[in-house]
Protein backbone atom coordinates (compact mmCIF):
# COMPACT_ATOMS: atom_id res chain seq x y z
CA UNK A 1 0.00 0.00 0.00
CA UNK A 2 1.30 3.45 -0.91
CA UNK A 3 1.87 6.23 1.58
CA UNK A 4 0.17 8.98 -0.43
CA UNK A 5 -3.15 10.38 0.76
CA UNK A 6 -3.98 12.65 -2.19
CA UNK A 7 -3.63 12.43 -5.98
CA UNK A 8 0.00 12.41 -7.05
CA UNK A 9 -0.07 14.13 -10.41
CA UNK A 10 2.07 16.86 -11.95
CA UNK A 11 0.99 20.35 -10.98
CA UNK A 12 -0.82 22.35 -8.33
CA UNK A 13 -2.79 20.50 -5.68
CA UNK A 14 -5.32 22.51 -3.68
CA UNK A 15 -5.03 21.45 -0.04
CA UNK A 16 -7.90 23.71 1.04
CA UNK A 17 -8.03 26.89 3.12
CA UNK A 18 -5.40 28.69 1.04
CA UNK A 19 -2.82 25.91 1.10
CA UNK A 20 -1.30 24.35 -2.02
CA UNK A 21 1.32 21.80 -2.96
CA UNK A 22 3.19 21.82 -6.25
CA UNK A 23 4.00 18.20 -7.09
CA UNK A 24 6.50 16.73 -9.56
CA UNK A 25 6.16 12.97 -10.00
CA UNK A 26 7.96 10.68 -9.81
CA UNK A 27 9.77 12.52 -7.03
CA UNK A 28 13.17 11.13 -8.01
CA UNK A 29 16.43 13.01 -8.47
CA UNK A 30 15.65 16.74 -8.85
CA UNK A 31 11.85 16.32 -9.07
CA UNK A 32 11.00 18.20 -5.90
CA UNK A 33 7.80 19.57 -4.40
CA UNK A 34 7.04 23.12 -3.29
CA UNK A 35 4.21 24.79 -1.39
CA UNK A 36 2.09 27.91 -1.13
CA UNK A 37 0.34 29.40 1.91
CA UNK A 38 -2.20 32.19 1.27
CA UNK A 39 -4.41 34.25 3.54
CA UNK A 40 -6.14 37.36 2.23
CA UNK A 41 -3.66 39.38 0.20
CA UNK A 42 -0.61 37.74 1.78
CA UNK A 43 1.24 34.68 0.58
CA UNK A 44 4.28 32.59 1.43
CA UNK A 45 6.09 30.30 -0.99
CA UNK A 46 7.89 27.20 0.26
CA UNK A 47 10.87 26.52 -2.03
CA UNK A 48 11.46 27.04 -5.72
CA UNK A 49 12.53 24.37 -8.21
CA UNK A 50 15.65 23.03 -9.92
CA UNK A 51 15.58 25.38 -12.89
CA UNK A 52 13.88 28.55 -14.06
CA UNK A 53 11.50 27.04 -16.65
CA UNK A 54 10.10 24.63 -14.06
CA UNK A 55 9.81 27.40 -11.47
CA UNK A 56 8.14 29.75 -13.95
CA UNK A 57 5.55 27.12 -14.82
CA UNK A 58 4.82 26.62 -11.13
CA UNK A 59 4.50 30.34 -10.41
CA UNK A 60 2.14 30.81 -13.36
CA UNK A 61 -0.14 28.09 -11.98
CA UNK A 62 -0.07 29.57 -8.50
CA UNK A 63 -0.90 33.04 -9.80
CA UNK A 64 -3.78 31.66 -11.82
CA UNK A 65 -5.15 29.96 -8.71
CA UNK A 66 -4.62 32.77 -6.18
CA UNK A 67 -4.93 36.52 -6.91
CA UNK A 68 -2.64 37.28 -3.95
CA UNK A 69 0.23 35.59 -5.77
CA UNK A 70 -0.13 37.93 -8.76
CA UNK A 71 0.97 40.88 -6.63
CA UNK A 72 4.13 39.42 -5.15
CA UNK A 73 5.15 36.80 -2.66
CA UNK A 74 5.65 38.27 0.78
CA UNK A 75 7.93 35.44 1.85
CA UNK A 76 9.90 32.64 0.28
CA UNK A 77 11.23 29.99 2.65
CA UNK A 78 14.05 27.80 1.40
CA UNK A 79 13.87 24.57 3.37
CA UNK A 80 17.51 23.74 2.60
CA UNK A 81 20.38 24.42 0.23
CA UNK A 82 20.00 21.78 -2.49
CA UNK A 83 19.46 23.41 -5.88
CA UNK A 84 16.18 21.63 -6.59
CA UNK A 85 14.68 23.71 -3.77
CA UNK A 86 16.22 27.11 -4.51
CA UNK A 87 17.57 27.47 -8.07
CA UNK A 88 14.43 29.38 -9.09
CA UNK A 89 14.72 31.97 -6.32
CA UNK A 90 15.56 34.80 -8.70
CA UNK A 91 12.02 34.66 -10.10
CA UNK A 92 10.67 35.79 -6.70
CA UNK A 93 13.64 37.88 -5.64
CA UNK A 94 11.39 40.71 -4.40
CA UNK A 95 10.19 38.49 -1.55
CA UNK A 96 11.80 38.25 1.85
CA UNK A 97 13.78 35.04 1.36
CA UNK A 98 14.14 33.17 4.63
CA UNK A 99 16.38 30.22 5.45
CA UNK A 100 18.35 28.89 8.34
CA UNK A 101 21.79 30.42 8.89
CA UNK A 102 23.34 27.03 8.16
CA UNK A 103 21.48 26.83 4.84
CA UNK A 104 22.88 30.18 3.72
CA UNK A 105 26.38 29.08 4.69
CA UNK A 106 25.97 25.81 2.82
CA UNK A 107 24.83 27.58 -0.34
CA UNK A 108 28.43 28.73 -0.79
CA UNK A 109 29.12 25.15 -1.93
CA UNK A 110 26.13 24.91 -4.30
CA UNK A 111 26.45 26.13 -7.87
CA UNK A 112 24.26 25.76 -10.99
CA UNK A 113 27.43 26.31 -13.04
CA UNK A 114 28.97 23.28 -11.37
CA UNK A 115 26.00 21.22 -12.59
CA UNK A 116 26.53 22.49 -16.14
CA UNK A 117 30.25 21.66 -15.96
CA UNK A 118 29.59 18.15 -14.67
CA UNK A 119 26.99 17.44 -17.32
CA UNK A 120 29.40 18.66 -20.00
CA UNK A 121 32.12 16.38 -18.64
CA UNK A 122 29.81 13.40 -18.05
CA UNK A 123 30.52 11.62 -21.37
CA UNK A 124 34.18 11.26 -20.32
CA UNK A 125 33.45 10.09 -16.76
CA UNK A 126 32.41 6.48 -17.32
CA UNK A 127 29.69 4.97 -15.16
CA UNK A 128 29.44 7.93 -12.80
CA UNK A 129 29.00 10.28 -15.76
CA UNK A 130 26.27 8.06 -17.15
CA UNK A 131 24.53 8.06 -13.76
CA UNK A 132 24.89 11.82 -13.41
CA UNK A 133 23.35 12.27 -16.87
CA UNK A 134 20.51 9.90 -15.94
CA UNK A 135 19.76 11.97 -12.83
CA UNK A 136 20.15 15.54 -14.06
CA UNK A 137 20.16 15.89 -17.84
CA UNK A 138 16.46 16.79 -18.01
CA UNK A 139 16.99 20.06 -16.16
CA UNK A 140 18.09 23.40 -17.61
CA UNK A 141 20.87 24.94 -15.52
CA UNK A 142 21.60 27.74 -17.99
CA UNK A 143 21.19 31.37 -16.97
CA UNK A 144 20.54 30.79 -13.28
CA UNK A 145 21.50 33.80 -11.18
CA UNK A 146 21.24 32.75 -7.59
CA UNK A 147 19.08 34.87 -5.29
CA UNK A 148 20.27 34.04 -1.81
CA UNK A 149 18.26 34.18 1.41
CA UNK A 150 18.20 37.71 2.83
CA UNK A 151 16.90 36.78 6.27
CA UNK A 152 18.24 33.93 8.36
CA UNK A 153 17.48 32.40 11.72
CA UNK A 154 18.59 29.63 14.04
CA UNK A 155 16.29 27.37 16.01
CA UNK A 156 12.78 28.70 15.46
CA UNK A 157 11.11 31.64 13.78
CA UNK A 158 7.48 32.69 13.39
CA UNK A 159 6.02 34.66 10.49
CA UNK A 160 2.47 35.82 9.88
CA UNK A 161 0.76 35.36 6.51
CA UNK A 162 -2.43 37.40 6.70
CA UNK A 163 -3.94 36.05 9.89
CA UNK A 164 -2.13 32.72 9.66
CA UNK A 165 0.68 31.80 11.98
CA UNK A 166 3.52 29.95 10.22
CA UNK A 167 6.20 28.33 12.36
CA UNK A 168 9.67 27.68 10.96
CA UNK A 169 11.76 25.14 12.82
CA UNK A 170 15.35 24.24 12.03
CA UNK A 171 15.88 20.50 12.44
CA UNK A 172 19.20 20.16 10.60
CA UNK A 173 21.84 19.02 10.37
CA UNK A 174 20.07 15.96 9.02
CA UNK A 175 19.53 15.64 5.26
CA UNK A 176 21.67 18.79 4.94
CA UNK A 177 23.14 21.10 7.55
CA UNK A 178 20.29 23.62 7.53
CA UNK A 179 17.00 21.74 7.12
CA UNK A 180 13.83 23.68 8.04
CA UNK A 181 10.22 22.56 8.53
CA UNK A 182 7.35 24.95 7.68
CA UNK A 183 4.33 24.30 9.89
CA UNK A 184 0.93 25.97 9.52
CA UNK A 185 -0.84 24.95 12.74
CA UNK A 186 -4.19 26.52 11.86
CA UNK A 187 -4.33 24.36 8.72
CA UNK A 188 -2.80 21.26 10.38
CA UNK A 189 -0.32 21.23 7.49
CA UNK A 190 3.45 20.95 7.31
CA UNK A 191 5.91 21.38 4.43
CA UNK A 192 8.97 19.31 5.23
CA UNK A 193 11.53 19.88 2.50
CA UNK A 194 13.80 16.87 2.20
CA UNK A 195 13.36 15.78 5.78
CA UNK A 196 10.78 13.56 4.09
CA UNK A 197 11.10 11.58 0.88
CA UNK A 198 7.86 9.62 0.48
CA UNK A 199 8.02 6.34 -1.46
CA UNK A 200 11.64 7.13 -2.29
CA UNK A 201 14.84 6.46 -0.37
CA UNK A 202 15.98 9.43 1.74
CA UNK A 203 19.57 10.52 1.25
CA UNK A 204 21.70 11.53 4.19
CA UNK A 205 24.21 14.08 2.97
CA UNK A 206 24.92 15.41 6.46
CA UNK A 207 23.50 13.64 9.52
CA UNK A 208 23.66 12.87 12.39
CA UNK A 209 20.88 10.39 11.91
CA UNK A 210 19.43 10.99 15.37
CA UNK A 211 18.63 14.59 14.43
CA UNK A 212 16.61 13.28 11.50
CA UNK A 213 14.80 10.74 13.64
CA UNK A 214 14.12 13.46 16.22
CA UNK A 215 12.66 15.66 13.46
CA UNK A 216 10.26 12.87 12.53
CA UNK A 217 9.25 12.40 16.16
CA UNK A 218 8.70 16.16 16.47
CA UNK A 219 6.31 16.04 13.51
CA UNK A 220 4.50 13.05 14.97
CA UNK A 221 3.84 15.14 18.08
CA UNK A 222 2.16 17.95 16.12
CA UNK A 223 -1.50 18.32 15.24
CA UNK A 224 -1.20 17.33 11.60
CA UNK A 225 -3.48 16.10 8.86
CA UNK A 226 -1.48 17.04 5.75
CA UNK A 227 2.23 16.47 5.20
CA UNK A 228 3.87 17.83 2.03
CA UNK A 229 7.26 16.15 1.58
CA UNK A 230 10.21 17.44 -0.37
CA UNK A 231 9.77 14.58 -2.83
CA UNK A 232 6.88 12.19 -3.39
CA UNK A 233 3.14 12.25 -2.78
CA UNK A 234 1.35 14.24 -0.09
CA UNK A 235 0.98 12.05 2.98
CA UNK A 236 0.03 12.11 6.65
CA UNK A 237 1.67 10.86 9.83
CA UNK A 238 2.00 7.35 8.45
CA UNK A 239 4.47 8.73 5.90
CA UNK A 240 6.47 10.38 8.70
CA UNK A 241 6.53 7.10 10.60
CA UNK A 242 7.72 5.20 7.53
CA UNK A 243 10.70 7.52 7.03
CA UNK A 244 11.58 7.43 10.73
CA UNK A 245 11.48 3.64 10.73
CA UNK A 246 13.62 3.47 7.58
CA UNK A 247 16.27 5.67 9.18
CA UNK A 248 16.27 3.63 12.39
CA UNK A 249 16.54 0.38 10.46
CA UNK A 250 19.41 1.53 8.25
CA UNK A 251 21.24 3.01 11.25
CA UNK A 252 20.99 -0.24 13.22
CA UNK A 253 21.95 -2.47 10.27
CA UNK A 254 24.88 -0.23 9.32
CA UNK A 255 26.11 -0.24 12.90
CA UNK A 256 26.27 -4.05 12.96
CA UNK A 257 28.36 -4.07 9.81
CA UNK A 258 30.59 -1.22 10.95
CA UNK A 259 31.32 -3.10 14.17
CA UNK A 260 32.06 -6.23 12.11
CA UNK A 261 34.56 -4.32 9.99
CA UNK A 262 32.73 -4.52 6.65
CA UNK A 263 33.69 -1.84 4.10
CA UNK A 264 31.00 0.71 3.19
CA UNK A 265 30.08 -0.74 -0.19
CA UNK A 266 29.98 -4.29 1.10
CA UNK A 267 27.73 -3.19 3.96
CA UNK A 268 25.42 -1.32 1.59
CA UNK A 269 25.02 -4.46 -0.52
CA UNK A 270 24.60 -6.69 2.52
CA UNK A 271 21.72 -4.80 4.18
CA UNK A 272 18.38 -6.27 3.16
CA UNK A 273 16.15 -3.60 1.67
CA UNK A 274 13.32 -5.98 0.77
CA UNK A 275 10.81 -3.96 2.81
CA UNK A 276 11.64 -0.94 0.63
CA UNK A 277 11.74 -2.56 -2.80
CA UNK A 278 8.92 -0.34 -4.01
CA UNK A 279 10.73 2.87 -3.01
CA UNK A 280 12.63 4.71 -5.72
CA UNK A 281 16.35 5.57 -5.92
CA UNK A 282 17.57 2.57 -3.95
CA UNK A 283 21.18 3.39 -4.82
CA UNK A 284 21.08 6.03 -2.08
CA UNK A 285 21.69 3.32 0.50
CA UNK A 286 25.39 3.68 -0.37
CA UNK A 287 25.42 7.35 0.70
CA UNK A 288 23.43 6.61 3.83
CA UNK A 289 25.83 3.87 4.92
CA UNK A 290 28.86 6.01 4.09
CA UNK A 291 27.52 8.93 6.14
CA UNK A 292 26.63 6.63 9.04
CA UNK A 293 30.08 5.03 8.98
CA UNK A 294 31.64 8.48 9.26
CA UNK A 295 29.32 9.27 12.16
CA UNK A 296 30.18 6.02 13.95
CA UNK A 297 33.90 6.77 13.49
CA UNK A 298 33.60 10.37 14.71
CA UNK A 299 34.84 11.60 11.33
CA UNK A 300 33.68 15.19 10.75
CA UNK A 301 35.58 15.78 7.50
CA UNK A 302 33.57 16.90 4.44
CA UNK A 303 31.96 14.20 2.34
CA UNK A 304 33.69 13.11 -0.84
CA UNK A 305 30.66 13.69 -3.06
CA UNK A 306 32.28 12.26 -6.20
CA UNK A 307 33.12 9.06 -4.34
CA UNK A 308 29.52 8.83 -3.14
CA UNK A 309 28.22 9.27 -6.69
CA UNK A 310 30.63 6.58 -7.86
CA UNK A 311 29.15 4.15 -5.33
CA UNK A 312 25.59 5.05 -6.30
CA UNK A 313 26.45 4.72 -9.99
CA UNK A 314 27.72 1.19 -9.41
CA UNK A 315 24.56 0.16 -7.55
CA UNK A 316 22.33 1.81 -10.13
CA UNK A 317 24.13 0.05 -13.00
CA UNK A 318 23.87 -3.32 -11.28
CA UNK A 319 20.16 -2.86 -10.62
CA UNK A 320 19.42 -1.87 -14.21
CA UNK A 321 21.37 -4.86 -15.47
CA UNK A 322 19.38 -7.16 -13.18
CA UNK A 323 16.11 -5.64 -14.36
CA UNK A 324 17.09 -6.17 -18.00
CA UNK A 325 17.63 -9.89 -17.35
CA UNK A 326 14.15 -10.40 -15.93
CA UNK A 327 11.71 -12.23 -18.22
Amino acid sequence: MGLGTKPYTQGLLDLGNGGYAWLQPDGGWGWSNAGLVVDGDACLLVDTLFDKPLTRRMLDAMRAAEPAATRQFDYLVNTHSNGDHCNGNELVADATIIASKACLEELANESPQMMLDLLAAAPTMGDVGEFFTYCFSRFDFNGINRALPNQTFEGEMEVTVGDKQVLLRQVGPAHTHGDVLVYVPGDRTIFTGDVLFIEGHPIMWAGPVQNWIDACNYMLGLELDTVVPGHGPVTDKKGVTAVRDYLSYVRDEARKRFDAGLPVMEAALDISMSDYDSWGDGERIAVNVATLYKEFAGDTSPNNVLEMFNMMAALHKDRRAAESRRP
